[in-house]
């Protein structure tokens, strides 16, 4: 009896000791799969799911983890660019003027090297002929061959009295001649051929298409440069012409905001008024550009215009009431905006072209033109670089209107590579073609 107790109580002892060896291999196996980094949520190949169920896709090595997945943006291009430029090129950009003469100079060279100007503005006494045109432009662009940001090169060729090409070339009609035919077909093919003639020369933008609506008739400075006398025709016409010139490569800027058809001054001499409250300019003025806009207008022209109800103290090219409040803001325009020439007797006569210059950056504007006066272009140049000194002009202010002007020259592709010039013969045939059906 005491041998068969002493066996039961072996066995038992025995069956005890097995049973606290399974626990502890089994406690320390879970305690091993818990120091496993592959075994955590979310983690590896071999982890679990988040209800916390194991799956069945294998282990991933502790000492070899899975690299962490990256969501990098893509680069900016234009913030890259930026990022690049001085303080003195950045103002640069901010710049567009005018030359004298037929071929680039010293005055020129020095525009580009020392002032880094973003571009140049190119009158009928700047072109000769189309040979000659051909090398200013080209030579221009060599001169700015190892500057990281490609020039503006830009006339204003609106077709009729407003025409800058040379003389090899057919005239195009005044607008209000293609607006009187009511075809939008024929208003794009306008377009079309300005873009044409431009992009041959390797010029990339244009201060067209007016999109003014004439309806004061005695208006000195618009006219027939005006598609018509009411919002919808300029509206439906304009935007033709301006989609016409895009399809080709060139810049269009639509001008001159808010309105410059119902005035009795022309700007270029003095400095109009207009009486009009904002319910009026809703109505009428405004209509053609807030269609462009919705229509992807990429640069916007501001005119020397002063607008009582809107700011009685600034024009609207330096009215932040005007630019910001209005075309940004109202409209919501996020494109580039340029002033109308600093130059005109509407600013010169009245006001102080560097303070003028500077209220535009400010109200919101991108980019000043100085069509004239070397003297004027390099005091506005030297007010911009102190008013960014000063911090009248704040750093995060200069980078953005920057940043704006750098993604519409790379939107476009512009370049320093030189232009082979148009075919004039093609060209011509083309605009008679286009023109003979309308008996124009």
């Amino acid at each position: 009896m005491d041998r068969i107790n002493t066996s039961h109580r072996s066995r038992s002892l025995w069956m005890i000791t097995c049973l606290l060896l399974l626990v502890i291999l089994v406690v320390g196996g879970c305690s091993g799969a818990a120091r496993n980094p592959s075994s955590s949520v979310g983690e590896g190949n071999g982890g679990s799911t988040s209800n916390g169920t194991e799956t069945n896709q294998g282990e991933t090595s502790p000492s070899t983890p899975e690299a962490p997945e990256t969501s990098e943006k893509p680069a900016d291009p234009a913030a890259k660019l930026l990022d690049e430029l001085s303080t003195e090129e950045k103002i640069g950009q901010l710049i567009l003027v005018g030359m004298d003469g037929t071929e680039p100079n010293d005055v020129t060279r020095q525009l580009i090297e020392e002032y880094h100007v973003g571009g140049f503005i190119f009158y009928k006494d700047n072109i000769q002929d189309t040979k000659q045109a051909l090398t200013l432009f080209n030579g221009l662009k060599t001169a700015n061959q190892n500057k990281a940001v490609p020039l503006f090169l830009s006339v204003d060729e609106e077709g009729g009295r407003v025409s800058r090409m040379p003389g090899e070339l057919t005239k195009l009609p005044a607008a209000r001649k293609i607006g009187n035919t009511g075809s939008e077909e024929l208003a794009g093919q306008i377009g079309g051929i300005i873009g044409q003639e431009l992009a041959g020369f390797g010029l990339n933008l244009d201060f067209a298409p007016v999109l003014d609506v004439n309806s004061n008739p005695d208006n000195p400075v618009i006219g027939d440069r005006a598609f018509g006398t009411k919002p919808e025709i300029v509206s439906r016409m304009g935007i033709a012409v301006m989609k016409g010139i895009r399809e080709q490569g060139v810049i269009p800027v639509v001008k001159h905001f808010p309105g410059h058809g119902d005035t009795s001054v022309d700007s270029h001499l003095g400095l109009p008024v207009v009486e009009h409250d904002l319910d009026r300019l809703r109505k009428l003025e405004l209509v053609p550009f807030k269609q462009a806009i919705q229509e992807g207008a990429d640069v916007v022209m501001i005119a020397h215009l002063l607008m009582p109800k809107l700011d009685p103290e600034h024009p609207a090219s330096f009215s932040k009431a005007v630019i910001h409040d209005l075309l940004r803001e109202e409209l919501g325009y996020e494109g580039t905006i340029i002033s109308d020439d600093m130059t005109m007797g509407a600013i010169v006569e009245h006001y102080d072209i560097r303070d003028a210059a500077v209220q535009f950056i400010q109200a919101g504007g991108n980019i000043v033109l100085v069509g004239h006066d070397e003297e004027k272009e390099k005091q506005v140049i030297q007010a911009l670089r102190d008013a960014v000194s000063s911090g009248t002009i704040s750093a995060e202010t200069l980078d953005e209107r920057v940043y704006n002007v750098l993604k519409l020259k790379q939107k476009y592709k512009l370049t320093n590579d030189p232009a082979q010039g148009p075919n004039t013969k093609q060209l011509n045939q083309d605009i008679s073609d286009i023109l003979k059906p309308y008996g124009l």
